[in-house]
């Protein structure tokens, strides 16, 4: 009881959906009452008298006999045969025409549901304990007491409606045998309509009544959304070590990339920012690895391993690592001061033991972060990562 009284919030999209899936959906078995009973009617006041007309002539058929029909055995197998086939064809005919309409009142309502999870055997129902809860329960004492009020509100509708129209069978026994029955017929089909009426009115009550049972039912507490919430956006620790997995992979791929690059600059305590220019390509110079710290330490140590040459250009390197992203493309305004350091590294691969002095680089002062430019974001590493440090 506490539980359901914690489920005051409406149910959400996917609970309603995954209820789908299950083959839970809002029905109305008084609409499918209402919508057989108003076939009938239709049924009673529009083909009626053509098929009362039809069985009487296949009545008449089937009292009908001739002496060759008699006579052959294989002729009153034929015979019998036909009337069966054409009083199956009305049967059918009815029965299909009714079948549609219970299947379209149930569409009407709850929506087309294909569901094989609800025709699956579940012997769990098999317990006759368990069952005897389901039927003493709050719910199926409510659908009992509401058949029972539809019985007899529809019975009282008819018994009504033939009171007040008793004086019109008065005159039955009297009259022509067809005049009679159609009297019969007028008063016993407006009784129908009286009943037919009732059921209307019930379904237009039971309708919403079921839809709002149905959404009740599905209602959720404040820790089913929460935890479907979480469900949908996943675990915050399992997607922060997703996270560090994929920020472990891109740093081992940056810092195999590190050997082949063209240059290391370098802060020299601070920063290092590893570029590649590819001639063939024709774009510009790209930034192939950077870092901080110690990071920037095991980039300048795996440059020098692989013979990249290492040159210190503080405000480049502090302008590199704050605007270009791994794998990003130099900036335009940069282009001036790359230029001259990859310069620099082509004439030390022309002439190896030549003493080539390195140039004396500077960048506009709006992108240096140190003379007003933004300030680099520096990422701090995880807290257990720093604390095992």
């Amino acid at each position: 009881m506490a539980d359901n009284a914690d489920r005051n919030l409406p149910a959400s999209a996917k609970k309603i959906r995954k209820a789908r899936e299950e083959g839970n959906v809002p029905r109305s078995r008084d609409l499918g009452h209402f919508v057989a009973m108003g076939l009938a009617a239709a049924l009673l006041f529009t083909v009626m008298p053509s098929l009362t007309s039809y069985s009487q002539r296949l009545l008449a058929d089937g009292l009908t006999f001739d002496h060759n029909t008699i006579a052959s055995p294989q002729l009153s197998g034929e015979h019998a045969v036909g009337l069966f086939t054409r009083g199956l064809m009305i049967v059918m005919i009815v029965g299909g025409l009714f079948m549609a309409a219970a299947f379209a009142s149930n569409i009407a309502f709850g929506g087309w549901n294909l569901s094989m999870k609800a025709v699956t055997p579940n012997f769990g129902r098999m317990n006759p304990i368990a069952g005897l809860g389901r039927l003493f329960n709050f719910h199926q004492l409510v659908t009992v007491l509401k058949a029972s009020l539809l019985a007899i509100a529809v019975g009282f509708a008819g018994t009504m409606y033939l009171k007040n129209h008793f004086s019109d069978l008065g005159g039955v026994l009297t009259a022509e045998l067809p005049d009679g029955l159609a009297t019969v017929g007028r008063t016993l089909g407006g009784g129908f309509l009286a009943m037919v009426g009732v059921l209307a009115a019930w379904a237009m009550v039971d309708v919403p009544w079921q839809r709002k049972q149905f959404m009740d039912k599905l209602k959720m507490s404040k820790q089913e959304q929460k935890q479907e919430h979480k469900e949908s956006e996943g675990n915050a620790e399992v997607k922060a070590k997703m996270k560090q997995k994929m920020r472990e992979m891109a740093k081992r791929r940056m810092m195999k990339a590190v050997p082949a690059a063209d240059i290391v600059v370098m802060n020299p305590t601070h920063y290092a920012v590893a570029l590649k220019y590819d001639q063939e390509a024709h774009g510009a110079p790209r930034v192939v690895a950077k870092g901080t710290d110690r990071l920037a330490m095991r980039i300048r140590d795996l440059a020098r391993d692989a013979g990249v040459p290492v040159l210190e250009a503080p405000p480049l390197a502090r302008a590199l690592y704050t605007h270009v992203e791994i794998d990003g493309e130099v900036p335009a305004m940069l282009f001036a001061a790359v230029a001259q350091v990859l310069a620099w590294v082509y004439q030390l691969r022309a002439v190896p033991n030549l003493n080539v002095r390195a140039p004396d680089v500077s960048v506009p002062p709006e992108l240096d972060p140190l003379t007003g430019g933004p300030k680099p974001k520096r990422r701090r590493p995880p807290r257990a990562a720093a604390a095992s440090a």
